[in-house]
């Protein structure tokens, strides 16, 4: 990993745990929707195309995260996540970039996004995964359960950690390989 990109994720890491602590969360699972309502933005639920996540944008100055209400309950929290993640490390870009009716800017959660291919995409993931899978809260789980560095190949373990963070297997064991190594 270049030093570029290790200075994006560390960003990302930093960005969220100023968020947890500027909240006071303190266990898992986080609560994203009241940390976006706290934050001052609209949390709407909206029946979007499948393919179509999640968005988020400034309509009259004021950040609104749309996501999908037809996804599953962990997707949908990965959504919010990941576009909060946008509105607190992109914001700039999002005031300025598209204009739709000419008084809204959207940043949107699709396959493409999910792919990883675009920087901004990476860093909102990253965001999002730091947000609701925190590294102290994963080692304070593994600590609790009395599991070790073995999780990584353990799926009922994978499975019962992603329950407790309300989170999909995928997004845990992804999350577990990277704060174990």
């Amino acid at each position: 990993m270049s030093n570029l990109n290790l200075e994006r994720t560390n960003s990302c890491d930093r960005a969220a745990v100023r968020l947890l602590k500027s909240h006071r969360v303190k266990r898992w699972p986080v609560n994203v929707e009241e940390i976006v309502s706290l934050e001052g933005i609209k949390l709407q639920y909206e029946a979007l195309d499948d393919e179509l996540s999640g968005l988020c944008f400034f309509k009259e100055r004021i950040p609104v995260i749309c996501v999908n209400a037809w996804h599953s309950h962990t997707r949908q929290r990965f959504t919010i996540a990941h576009e909060l993640g946008h509105i607190k490390l992109h914001s700039a870009l999002l005031k300025e970039g598209a204009l739709v009716d000419k008084t809204i800017t959207i940043l949107r959660r699709d396959t493409s996004s999910s792919s990883g291919a675009y920087r901004i995409e990476i860093e909102a993931n990253q965001f999002a995964a730091n947000l609701l899978m925190p590294k102290r809260f994963i080692q304070g789980y593994l600590q609790e359960a009395g599991l070790d560095y073995g999780v990584k190949q353990d799926e009922s373990a994978i499975e019962e950690m992603a329950r407790a963070f309300q989170v999909s297997p995928m997004a845990m064991a992804i999350r577990i390989g990277n704060v174990l190594g």
